[in-house]
């Protein structure tokens, strides 16, 4: 989308002041811990792009505030690189550069704010390959440090600790199938048929390039089969946040042209939970 249209959807440029008059107005407010999805393009033409947007946050949040993304990894080998040809498997752990929390660049999937957040000096970002967060303000470290190997969207994760802190997330023109934190959710529910996934990916020990085997639950492609309780079409997560609006949990409003949603982290976990045990049916594991 070029600039003019951006300009003429937003009703004309969306400045770091309006951004955080609109976020105030929104419910966000200093001292909160929010992890956030944002699609730029949904707020209009923002003078300045991602770097103005997350001076916003800071602006808004203030300094005793702290913001979270999720960054993952963008040029991490493909899961499924242990069924390849032995010759190739091989070049890849020989060779395959090991994740970097300082360096590695998040997956690109997940827009240009993980990125730039990531990059503002004093971030974060937690030592998980495949499920990395970074994280901005005092409780960064908090929220970051010894992010588990193993199930790292379960307890004690970035995600927990969010949740625990009674922290927010903010879904900023993000569609709502990106409430990553309903990743926990399933990680904690209790229902029949959990699926989970194990890969191979190559880290930093103690400085040298090392392979570890992770196990997680299958959050690419659904950690259960959630087909007879979901429309054709629809994501799970999508179909859970409508629900979670609908019950009344959360605050719409608009931030630049964007229709943006702000959700208390527990209550998504709760409400998240609650809604997968029911539907899928609790008790199973």
């Amino acid at each position: 989308m070029d600039e003019r249209a951006l300009l003429d959807r937003s009703g004309g440029p969306v400045t770091r002041s309006r951004l955080r008059r609109d976020l105030t107005a929104l419910g966000l407010t200093p001292g909160d811990t929010v992890m956030f999805h944002t699609r730029m393009s949904a707020i209009g033409y923002v003078a300045g792009g991602a770097a103005t947007l997350v001076d916003a946050l800071r602006d808004t949040v203030g300094p005793t505030g702290t913001l979270m993304v999720t960054c993952g990894w963008n040029d991490a080998p493909p899961y499924d690189f242990d069924t390849w040809p032995r010759p190739w498997q091989d070049a890849v752990r020989a060779e395959h550069p090991a994740y970097d929390p300082e360096f590695s660049d998040c997956d690109h999937a997940n827009g240009r704010l993980p990125e730039a957040l990531r990059r503002t000096p004093g971030a974060l970002r937690s030592r998980h390959p495949d499920a990395s967060f970074a994280a901005l303000g005092p409780a960064a470290a908090e929220l970051t440090a010894d992010h588990p190997w193993d199930h790292p969207h379960g307890p004690d994760s970035p995600l927990a600790r969010l949740t625990a802190r009674d922290g927010r997330v903010l879904l900023l023109g993000a569609p709502l199938d990106t409430l990553t934190l309903l990743h926990h959710a399933e990680a904690l529910a209790q229902a029949p048929g959990k699926r989970y996934v194990t890969y191979e990916q190559p880290v930093l020990e103690d400085g040298r390039r090392v392979w570890r085997r992770f196990t997680d639950i299958d959050s690419e492609n659904g950690a259960f089969d959630y087909t007879p309780v979901v429309p054709d079409g629809e994501d799970a997560f999508e179909t859970i946040t409508r629900a979670l609006l609908a019950a009344g949990h959360g605050r719409t409003g608009r931030v630049g042209a964007a229709e943006s949603h702000l959700f208390e982290a527990r209550r998504v976990v709760e409400f998240g939970v609650e809604w997968i045990e029911r539907e899928l049916g609790g008790g199973g594991g």
